[in-house]
């Protein structure tokens, strides 16, 4: 799959509330209620990743998860980041 340019990534990020770019990724922390919340929610993620064949890096902090996004095998942003992205948003 083919990296996109940053003119791509800008516009895909405009479609993707909270979400930045960060250095080869995009990246976004959600709040949840508390630790049992956040779990549930990393549960979804894996799901989700798992069905896609595409697993984000994660940060749990009690309530706070940080999800990072990027295609390492193109070493970069494609467009599977963007729709896993998209995905996660809708179990929040």
């Amino acid at each position: 799959m083919p990296l996109l340019s940053d003119a791509q990534v800008q516009e895909r990020l405009g479609a993707l509330p909270g979400w930045s770019q960060t250095g080869k990724g995009i990246r976004k922390e959600y709040q949840l209620r508390d630790f049992v919340a956040a779990m549930g929610f990393v549960q979804q993620v894996a799901l989700l990743a798992q069905r896609a064949d595409h697993h984000p890096d994660m940060e749990i902090r009690w309530n706070q998860v940080v999800l990072t996004l990027w295609t390492h095998s193109e070493g970069g942003l494609t467009e599977r980041d963007f729709r896993l992205a998209a995905q996660i948003d809708r179990v929040t």
